[in-house]
């Protein structure tokens, strides 16, 4: 049976009939012939960025409704030893400072503003929102639900929730099984036990008041195992942050 072979070197498109769109930009990568040594011949390809870039154009962004636009914190590219880190071992920043905010939201009859003003230091969740590369910077556009707390400080433990977030400082993993064994780190089980460090002024009801939390800073809880931002203090302690309900129960 005839059999056809495809080599990358028979590839050619030419390069007038590729569109091409705004916010993308050819590169070139090598790729290996069939079976034999590499190929010479470069081809072009797409790369599109993971943020949304803003064109130079534009001066300013304004958010509609009950979103806020956050400046990034820039990630730490070296440990504190000097190393310098590679991209993949970076650690996604959560942090930033308020740039713009949205008018509010209407909750019933109510007509709230946002809880955050310009200027300030927030965490947010680590999934949230949408990113964008304006004036030179990565900013993240999102829902102020999303914003976790304020920070007015480097240190995580100082972090004020918002709405019906908790701070909780995690309870250390056992060391040892019930035999005596010593567990490797791998093999340690991730608590989700902790004491509350502090909480939000609760959740908004249909009419735009308060709901105060159920549980209060010096409470030991119990959370769900996946639940919430997990955070590390400068002395290697752990936080999360997560919603009150995601508590599971008060431990006495």
């Amino acid at each position: 049976m005839a059999t056809a072979q495809l080599t990358a070197s028979s590839i050619k498109v030419p390069a007038r009939s590729l569109t091409s769109f705004d916010g993308l930009r050819p590169s070139s990568v090598k790729f290996a012939s069939v079976g034999g040594a590499p190929s010479q011949r470069s081809f072009r390809r797409l790369v599109v960025k993971a943020a949304t870039v803003v064109a130079p154009k534009y001066t300013s962004i304004k958010p509609l409704g009950d979103r806020v636009l956050v400046k990034i914190k820039t990630v730490e590219e070296k440990t504190d030893g000097g190393i310098l880190l590679p991209s993949t071992a970076q650690t996604k920043p959560q942090a930033g400072e308020v740039v713009a905010v949205g008018e509010g939201k209407t909750v019933g009859k109510a007509k709230l503003d946002i809880s955050v003003k310009p200027g300030t230091q927030v965490i947010y969740s680590k999934y949230a929102g949408t990113e964008l590369e304006f004036n030179g910077a990565n900013h993240l556009i999102l829902r102020e639900d999303d914003v976790v707390g304020i920070l007015e400080t480097d240190e995580i433990k100082d972090l004020k929730p918002l709405n019906d977030r908790a701070l909780i400082k995690v309870a250390e993993a056992e060391e040892t099984t019930a035999g005596g064994l010593l567990l490797t780190e791998a093999s340690k089980e991730k608590p989700s036990i902790g004491m509350v460090i502090a909480v939000g002024p609760g959740p908004l009801d249909e009419e735009g008041n308060r709901k105060p939390l159920s549980i209060a800073p010096g409470n030991t809880v119990m959370y769900s195992k996946y639940a919430g931002n997990d955070f590390k203090g400068s002395d290697g302690t752990n936080y999360i942050a997560l919603r009150a309900s995601e508590v599971m129960a008060v431990l006495s």
